[in-house]
């Protein structure tokens, strides 16, 4: 697993949605505050995204946006002042009401106005134990459609208009799928887009030494890993790593491995039933008692408890 991977993993739980509607006319549909992460495509025309804090951002043909931290907003054919905002209805009441649950509908007409087709999702997220690369997305990222960007992004989005609502052989398992590849082009186009690439995570993972041991940290967290070692297998000195790691990191390289060793044990607590003891040797402590004792003290529960929450069930 690579960093990118691993900080996705650690807060993706359930399984995303996504709605492909047509719209036209005058049109406002809100989207509530969402303990996960929600994203738009413009497949056809075009719309405003109205956030419930910020300006408003006009989306046209091809445009992705991503609200990672399930901001809440509105859609809408125009911007809108507050008092429509307020009014606006729920985007699944909406759509319901609306009959827009439709299998590769036809493109509407060109000359309509409010003419758009969108594709619309959510990711469920476990915000408990989020990556700081996660963290430190915007709560709008907002990725224009450009000629020659992203293709792995524009390819993606191309299959998911193809295959959502479409009803055909094996739609169940590929959707979902093309939807968790989404997030991770999204992702990947927000590190290397030149307004946040210069600093943070975006500038930690294009820093060759920092790069190197985090990926070090994250291929084998079971290692009994010291400053010294990690700076040799970089080929840096170790004041030299502890300075460019706390730097883009944040914190220094062997506070961030027990942090991650603690978090890579709650995904496994939450996605597994393996028993304690593996988990613990797989995360690089040498009891269950030693991960509990950490455990507790990081998350304030111990890990049967956690488990047993993590197993209730949870709406979408």
């Amino acid at each position: 697993m690579d960093v990118v991977s691993d900080a996705i993993s650690a807060v993706r739980i359930g399984r995303p949605s996504s709605n492909r509607v047509r719209i036209a006319g005058t049109w406002c549909s809100r989207f509530d505050a969402y303990d996960g992460a929600g994203f738009h495509v413009v497949l056809e025309g075009s719309c405003w995204l109205q956030p419930d804090r910020g300006s408003a951002v006009s989306l046209g043909t091809g445009d992705v946006v991503l609200l990672p931290h399930g901001a809440g907003h509105v859609l809408a054919d125009s911007p809108a002042d507050r008092r429509v905002l307020e009014a606006a209805v729920p985007f699944e009441r909406w759509v319901d009401g609306h009959g827009l649950r439709m299998a590769a509908p036809p493109p509407p007409p060109a000359d309509a106005p409010g003419a758009a087709e969108l594709l619309c999702g959510k990711y469920r997220l476990d915000r408990s134990h989020t990556h700081p690369l996660m963290a430190e997305l915007p709560d709008i990222v907002h990725l224009p459609n450009r000629v020659g960007s992203h293709p792995e992004l524009r390819a993606a989005i191309d299959l998911l208009g193809r295959e959502i609502g479409a009803h055909r052989p094996g739609t169940g398992v590929v959707v979902p799928g093309l939807l968790d590849l989404l997030l991770v082009y999204m992702v990947r186009a927000w590190m290397t887009d030149g307004a946040y690439s210069a600093s943070g995570w975006p500038a930690a993972l294009n820093d060759p030494v920092v790069a190197g041991a985090l990926r070090l940290l994250h291929e084998d967290p079971a290692q009994q890993w010291g400053n010294d070692q990690l700076a040799a297998q970089v080929g840096v000195s170790r004041a030299t790593l502890a300075r460019r790691f706390t730097t883009l990191v944040g914190r220094p390289p062997m506070a961030y491995l027990g942090w991650w060793r603690l978090t890579r044990a709650a995904a496994l607590l939450r996605d597994t039933q393996e028993p304690l003891d593996i988990i613990a040797r797989q995360v690089g402590y040498g009891s269950p008692y030693a991960l509990s004792h950490a455990f507790s003290r990081q998350f304030g529960t111990t890990p049967g408890r956690f488990r047993a929450q993590a197993a209730s069930p949870v709406s979408g």
